[in-house]
């Protein structure tokens, strides 16, 4: 969520408050934690507003690397896994028990068991500044926004005002008698054949306040069967809710679609295969399948998804993290800053991602736009998102999928080193 503020606080000396204090207006957050730096920063936009250090996780019990957000907060918090030791000032990243908390011991090296220590002062200010959903990014190095302009990224549409007048010339409205009716300018409707409510000035509409999350991923299993499932539905054969599951009636759906194809399909003895997803595809005339998936979530809950396209599919995407600072709705214009997170896959995971370059995961030259340029989504797509940015709204581009701690009540939650 989008901040409001005003504060002014004198901090400890391992704390500098660098901005005195803010105007009434939204502010655009982001919490940057540098585990190699055990240092914090709190940006809005590209200025630092705060900093403070900080201990995280030690050996054994190291603070995860990746992009998250503030799930909830608690003034005082005992802890859950750890003999109900105090959290004050509890701001919780994972449900798994990763947080940002108050601790009396922060000695600048990491010697927590996983949760990110700050000083009290700091700690309480922190607490005071921040709502639910801001981002925050746990890094090895340390990490700064950086404007991004990029034709992919999303903007806000501009309404196109619709003339009332055409090049008709203009004539008299006062008639020369009392007796002569009055002329006036009309629109050519041969000319311009549209119903009178369309050239009529349109109401204000109220942009967006609540900022929705992204994330722009490869497909999964799970998005597979959604496809199947819903592709099958339509062809005539009941495979169940599209839920991504693979249950009795979409097994049972799958069988029978493969049983009227059986050349197409001799020697696939897999339940789900490339081979079949294609298959479906061209049954219900829907072209080549796509290979990539953006979805979408507000307040923490999923509000839809649709898929992309993802050229290049063997060099890796990388991790990428956008956040939407300003929106100007007449212009038409979003400021957007980003930031590239070193994420260095295994090889089981490029093997099961058919990934055969990370070049784009090591943090050199143009990533961001070399990644963003990658992608294409469709226009409906575009637009429906379009309609929804708000300030603080964030974009997540990372070749692993939802990853583990993605769930209820999380906005996307990606992990780049455990």
């Amino acid at each position: 969520m989008v901040s409001r503020f005003v504060f002014g606080l004198g901090l400890l000396s391992a704390t500098a408050l660098v901005h005195p204090a803010f105007a009434a207006d939204a502010r655009t957050l982001q919490i940057f934690v540098s585990k190699d730096k055990q240092s914090l920063a709190v940006y809005d936009g590209t200025e630092v507003v705060a900093t403070s250090k900080v201990s995280t996780g030690k050996d054994g019990h190291t603070t995860p690397s990746g992009i998250f957000s503030v799930l909830e907060k608690q003034k005082y918090h005992e802890s859950n896994l750890y003999s109900n030791a105090p959290m004050p000032f509890m701001q919780r990243l994972t449900w798994s028990g990763i947080a940002l908390h108050e601790s009396n011991s922060v000695p600048r090296y990491p010697a927590s068991h996983g949760c990110v220590r700050m000083p009290g002062a700091f700690a309480k200010m922190l607490y005071g500044m921040t709502g639910n959903g801001i981002p925050v990014i746990i890094s090895d190095g340390e990490l700064a926004p950086q404007p991004i302009d990029h034709p992919n990224l999303f903007r806000p549409e501009t309404s196109v005002a619709m003339p009332l007048l055409s090049d008709v010339e203009l004539r008299p409205s006062i008639p020369d008698s009392p007796l002569k009716p009055v002329q006036v300018a009309m629109n050519d409707t041969a000319a311009m054949p549209m119903p009178v409510a369309a050239l009529m000035p349109k109401p204000e509409i109220e942009p967006p306040s609540e900022p929705i999350s992204m994330l722009i991923t490869r497909r999964t299993l799970r998005e597979t069967v959604i496809d199947i499932q819903t592709l099958l539905n339509q062809l005539g054969f009941s495979a169940g809710d599209p839920d991504g599951l693979l249950g009795p009636s979409t097994v049972q759906a799958v069988t029978a679609f493969k049983t009227l194809r059986p050349a197409e399909f001799a020697g696939d003895r897999s339940l789900i295969s490339d081979r079949l997803l294609k298959a479906v595809y061209a049954a219900a005339g829907k072209g080549e399948p796509p290979n990539g998936v953006i979805m979408v979530r507000k307040a923490f809950k999923p509000v839809f998804e649709a898929p992309v396209t993802i050229t290049d599919p063997g060099l890796a995407l990388g991790t990428h993290f956008f956040t939407l600072h300003a929106v100007d709705e007449k212009a038409g214009t979003a400021d957007w800053l980003g930031i590239t997170l070193e994420n260095n896959l295994s090889r089981e995971t490029m093997k099961r991602l058919g990934i055969s370059n990370q070049e784009s995961s090591i943090v050199t030259g143009k990533p961001i736009a070399r990644s963003l340029s990658r992608i294409t989504i469709p226009d409906e797509t575009r637009r429906k998102i379009d309609a929804l940015i708000a300030p603080g709204s964030t974009l997540t581009i990372s070749d692993t999928g939802l990853g583990t701690e993605t769930g209820e009540g999380t906005n996307f939650i990606t992990i780049t080193r455990g």
